[in-house]
């Protein structure tokens, strides 16, 4: 009986270690009391800025593009529907590096969508605020996408049939008895979504840039920080894990069930 619970407990512990001894080791190396002025960086609040107002627009463009997805790939069966859950899936094991040149093959001056946009509406797309929220619902997107899925399928599919039977259109029922359903998997793919947005990094230095006050994300910020200011990376990374760290606190409530 001990040895069958030890070979249960110990890799238990040793899998919660590999997450809690870096975050330890981060709360270990701040030099707390020159923590506000490190803070208090002129290049720390336009990044922090950037990272929470384009973390916001992706949280809503997943809301909004992400929710009919989930619903569709929730209804549908077959090879057509496996074959789309798996493109959109992608970008969760694609390097974050290689999203971004697929970003700019797709929206850069010569890109598929990027080029037309510049010739017909003179809109530049790379290296700009919007490309960074393209980069952060590129990566972002499917994880809202699987975790919404997964609550539809858990819906009583005899619901959705009485709603249509009663004369109810594929959009009442999706907002009036899909989306009330489905609230807990929503709330957890909009935590997943926005602290991986928070997080984005390689597609975004690829296909925005790391320009200061421009495209420049408080993710960007560290990795330029740790060059040159080691105490200013680590100051910023440890604001970031408190932010992250609260967001996904009062959403446990929700997103955990």
């Amino acid at each position: 009986m001990r040895l069958s619970r030890a070979l249960i407990v110990v890799p238990a512990v040793l899998a919660a270690l590999v997450v809690v001894l870096p975050l330890v080791g981060l709360l270990a190396g701040v030099e707390w009391r020159g923590l506000p002025a490190r803070l208090a960086d002129p290049a720390v609040r336009p990044a922090v800025r950037l990272s929470l107002v384009t973390t916001l627009a992706t949280v809503v463009v997943c809301w909004a593009l992400g929710t009919p997805l989930a619903w569709l790939l929730s209804r549908a069966d077959g090879r057509g529907a496996t074959w789309l859950r798996a493109v959109v899936t992608v970008p969760v094991v694609l390097p974050p590096v290689v999203g971004g040149v697929a970003l700019l093959l797709a929206y850069g001056r010569r890109g598929l969508v990027g080029e037309p946009l510049l010739e017909v509406l003179g809109l530049r797309i790379p290296f700009t605020p919007i490309a960074v929220v393209l980069a952060q619902v590129f990566v972002s997107l499917p994880f809202y996408v699987l975790a919404v899925e997964g609550a539809m399928r858990g819906i009583d599919r005899r619901l959705i049939d009485v709603s249509a039977t009663l004369g109810a259109r594929p959009l009442r029922v999706l907002l009036r008895v899909a989306l009330p359903l489905a609230a807990p998997g929503i709330v957890a793919g909009t935590a997943l979504a926005w602290a991986r947005a928070l997080g984005e990094f390689g597609a975004t230095i690829t296909f925005a840039g790391n320009f200061a006050g421009e495209t420049q994300t408080a993710s960007l910020l560290v990795y330029v920080a740790l060059q040159d200011d080691h105490q200013t990376a680590v100051a910023l990374s440890l604001a970031m894990l408190a932010v992250a760290v609260a967001v996904l606190g009062l959403l446990r409530g929700r997103w955990v069930r």
